[in-house]
């Protein structure tokens, strides 16, 4: 009987693995979902929660009912400048008409301005009556990014509003 030859075999580099370069992969692929999950995490809305959320939705529910009851038909529509720069002065203005065009006067409007990401920013300024159904409030933006606006107009113990969101850009 004649000896086998043993046939030399080089064992594979360790980066040629498939073990390996699986591993290598699945790393990839978490640190690749973090980092993805922590860009969606800064640039979108952070879904921020009131304290008293429950009251809030039942008053808001209200409002809807009682409102949809006697609503009387206003329009209401804010002018907003499109650009907006962070710091610097612009003017808001609030317009009010009845269903006939005429103008409205109730007894008080206010903007309030949010923060999303940050509710210690959120201010209020009382809006100026321009003319009959005008109104005016001059301001600006401390900060740069995204502002949720809310026109308010109260006659009595009624309250019709507009809101948009809003970017103030860097100056």
């Amino acid at each position: 009987m004649q000896p086998t030859a043993v046939s030399e075999h080089k064992p594979l580099p360790a980066w040629k693995s498939p073990w390996v370069i699986a591993w290598i992969a699945l790393v990839v692929t978490v640190l690749g979902v973090n980092f993805a999950m922590v860009y969606l995490a800064v640039t979108s809305n952070p879904g921020l929660v009131v304290e008293d959320y429950y009251e809030r939705g039942r008053s808001y529910e209200r409002s809807l009912s009682s409102r949809s009851a006697h609503n009387p038909g206003w329009l209401l529509r804010a002018d907003i400048p499109q650009e907006i720069i962070a710091g610097e002065p612009i003017a808001i203005r609030f317009f009010l008409e009845d269903k006939a065009g005429q103008p409205v006067t109730p007894k008080d409007v206010e903007l309030f301005v949010y923060r999303p990401s940050d509710a210690t920013r959120d201010f209020s300024v009382r809006m100026a009556e321009e003319g009959p159904g005008r109104y005016v409030a001059d301001l600006s933006f401390p900060l740069v990014g995204v502002w949720d606006t809310l026109v308010a107009a109260r006659n009595g113990d009624d309250e019709y509003h507009v809101g948009q969101r809003i970017e103030a850009r860097q100056p």
